[in-house]
């Protein structure tokens, strides 16, 4: 990609001649659309799109076309760079699988971020922060201090503000953020957590999956709202498993679909393919 290459998401109430306006507007300005998605859901009566397209014209003047379209449509809509890495923070408690597999696919180019900071309650993953050449922060969250929690908050608001941030993941991080935090995060903050719940809730979730035998273990990737795991769904995986399973084979396996669902889920919002529809997501794959 080069730095004409952009997109551009939008939504707005389902009628004919949408497609026709948004195109017409770019090729207006010599744009070449290289990949077009859109779905309208009848249920909602929403339409969804997203373009990505190459063009000289600038950004001020790609927006003035598009504007005359947003008044018409009534448009919710957005236009990145899209070769430009998402600033990224990444909260961590003591577990490492995400953090780490995160960590390498940006190193290695298999994800569109930036991860300026790593934050966590605990001061564990300090090495490996510290392995990637990240910033670490230990920002605790004291037990017993209702003034821990707030002031924790306040610190991470004030990086993302300071380091520009535009996506907060949580890689294991377990702590519950207060509906304040959540509400400045809105449609910025992507969580990961095992499929048991709300089945199985609580400590050592994979050893009572296993008592109870399960045959399937999975992840779940999803927005963070003041419903505690319960925002939009971006991403799940599962992995089968039978009664030769032990609770470490769980864990394991559950470690791995934890860090493919997260990595897809992150990949997927960082290039712009995630819409929020409501209590759901749209995503063009």
């Amino acid at each position: 990609m080069t730095d004409r290459s952009r997109v551009l998401t939008l939504s707005c109430p389902d009628r004919p001649g949408i497609v026709h306006a948004v195109s017409g507007a770019l090729v207006a300005l010599d744009a070449n659309i290289t990949d077009s998605q859109q779905y309208g859901n009848p249920a909602t009566g929403q339409f969804f799109m997203r373009v990505a397209f190459e063009a000289d014209a600038s950004d001020e003047a790609l927006r003035a076309n598009l504007q005359v379209v947003a008044r018409r449509f009534d448009l919710a809509w957005r236009l990145v760079h899209a070769e430009r890495p998402v600033r990224t923070v990444v909260m961590v408690s003591k577990e490492g699988h995400c953090l780490n597999d995160l960590l390498f696919r940006q190193r290695s180019g298999a994800l569109p971020v930036e991860v300026v900071a790593v934050v966590s309650n605990h001061p564990d993953l300090a090495p490996m922060a510290e392995f990637y050449g990240v910033p670490f922060h230990h920002v605790p969250v004291v037990a017993g201090d209702p003034e821990s929690k707030p002031a924790a908050e306040r610190r991470l608001l004030e990086l993302v503000e300071a380091e520009a941030v535009e996506l907060v993941v949580l890689a294991r991080y377990m702590q519950v953020l207060s509906d304040a935090l959540c509400q400045s995060l809105a449609g910025r903050a992507i969580n990961i957590h095992h499929s048991f719940l709300p089945s199985f809730k609580g400590a050592r979730p994979y050893h009572q999956a296993h008592d109870r035998g399960v045959k399937l273990i999975g992840a779940t990737a999803h927005y963070v709202t003041a419903d505690l795991d319960e925002g939009p769904i971006i991403e799940q995986d599962v992995e089968r498993v039978d009664h030769r399973s032990t609770p470490a084979d769980l864990v394991r396996l559950g470690q791995d679909v934890e860090c493919r669902a997260l990595a897809r889920a992150v990949r997927w919002h960082a290039e712009q393919r995630v819409l929020l529809d409501g209590h759901r997501t749209v995503v063009f794959r």
